[in-house]
């Protein structure tokens, strides 16, 4: 055997005869950007700031600033424990207890839609959007281009550019009023190739805030129908953007009530039930008749199948139990309302607390917008300062959740706003 004094003058001669390591498969793929959001929050979690506030994520908090899981989901969870019930698949389409109950809250309990409708489970509302780009790719041939309002939730973009469609815009905010600017959405939509796929938030608008009026969705509605285009609602926010779950699904009903514009529809309950991590949402198509949803419905679940087979259980129980146990769903309805009057309160208390500071600003956007996100008008350069000098974190877009601030921290934020915004 060699000595280890003669193994080590070996191991290197060999070393230096072995052949360069080819270059890896990947080498060439790039870093990709940073989450915006994942970013922020990150940046919020190195501040060491007592005063420090996250106003950057979309997802509920308690006056404490603490996560909220409601108590209609709590006792449902108990009730579901106790039927020690199995784990097995669901079929592809999902818990047809919770698919129903689903269906009635969005379109109504009395729709004739509910006997047409094809739904399936899906992973929340991004997996609803991306079944429903999927669909559209595949079956809507004569348009491939979804149309956006601007601005939209930053991952609707993405979702259908991974679905083969083609992704423009209209017009929607007017930064002048920080409101709603009804004229020039109208001519955008009036002006679209006919048979478009238009997405329209069916409450409390992300990142926004600004929703039109009953009067004003007439009008949309109306343009829609002239233009034969479909109408891809986006529910996210029912029942937490007013805290009525039926005059947040107007805008959807009205639509479907009046059969003159193909209407699909994402749903998700990650808000409105915070049932975040749960990932609970269905996507629809409102079909002619039943032997057309059974079409729809058998097309839905090819899409679905080679995707992910079948959606998870865990939260689709959860939230049949809710819809269809009367007492917990009148409990749930009452803490919709709760956390939507929470925030409508923070908006009162902002707003309020700006103007006793003297702002020469005028702040009635914030009350008037609704929903989870106020669209403050701050430039990126305020919101940069926010951060560096008040440990506020925001998107630079300006985008405050305000299920963020809480009555201890909103004369902060407010006094931090107007040193920002006062020169």
């Amino acid at each position: 055997m060699l000595s280890s004094a003669m193994r080590t003058p070996l191991r290197r001669a060999a070393a230096a005869q072995a052949p360069t390591r080819a270059l890896s498969t990947w080498a060439q793929i790039e870093m990709g950007p940073p989450d915006a959001i994942l970013g922020i929050t990150e940046a919020f979690k190195r501040d060491a700031d007592a005063r420090k506030m996250n106003l950057g994520v979309g997802a509920y908090r308690t006056d404490e600033g603490k996560p909220y899981v409601l108590g209609a989901v709590r006792k449902a969870e108990e009730l579901l424990l106790a039927k020690k019930l199995d784990k097995e698949y669901l079929p592809i389409t999902g818990l047809a207890k919770f698919t129903a109950a689903a269906s009635e809250l969005a379109y109504g309990t009395d729709s004739p839609a509910l006997e047409r409708l094809a739904i399936t489970q899906t992973i929340s509302g991004t997996g609803a959007l991306r079944i429903g780009g999927a669909f559209l790719q595949r079956f809507h041939k004569t348009q491939q281009t979804v149309y956006l309002p601007t601005p939209s939730w930053g991952n609707h973009a993405a979702v259908f550019r991974d679905c083969g469609l083609k992704v423009a815009s209209y017009r929607y905010y007017d930064a002048a009023t920080r409101g709603l600017n009804l004229g020039a959405m109208l001519e955008d939509i009036r002006g679209l190739p006919r048979g478009s796929i238009v997405l329209l938030h069916a409450c409390a608008h992300n990142p926004t805030g600004v929703d039109p009026t009953p009067a004003q969705w007439l009008e949309i509605q109306r343009v829609v129908e002239e233009r034969e285009h479909v109408a891809f609602f986006d529910m996210a926010y029912q029942g937490f953007a007013s805290g009525n779950a039926d005059r947040d699904a107007a805008a959807l009903r009205a639509f479907v009530a009046a059969s003159k514009a193909p209407v699909v529809l994402s749903q998700s309950f990650a808000k409105n039930m915070g049932l975040y991590g749960e990932r609970v949402g269905t996507f629809s198509i409102v079909g002619a008749d039943a032997g057309e949803r059974d079409r729809l419905l058998s097309q839905v679940k090819i899409l679905v199948r080679p995707l992910y087979s079948n959606p998870p259980l865990n939260g689709a129980r959860i939230a049949a139990e809710v819809l269809t146990n009367a007492q917990l769903r009148d409990e749930w309805l009452g803490e919709v309302k709760q956390m939507a009057d929470r925030i409508i309160a923070m908006r009162s208390a902002l707003r309020s607390r700006l103007e006793e500071l003297g702002s020469a600003q005028s702040w009635n956007h914030i009350t008037d917008q609704i929903g989870m996100f106020c669209y403050t008008g701050l430039s990126p350069e305020q919101v940069d300062r926010l951060a560096k000098d008040f440990h506020i974190y925001l998107t630079r877009d300006g985008r405050v959740s305000v299920a963020g601030i809480t009555t201890s921290n909103v004369n902060y934020l407010a006094e931090s706003i107007h040193s920002v915004t006062k020169d």
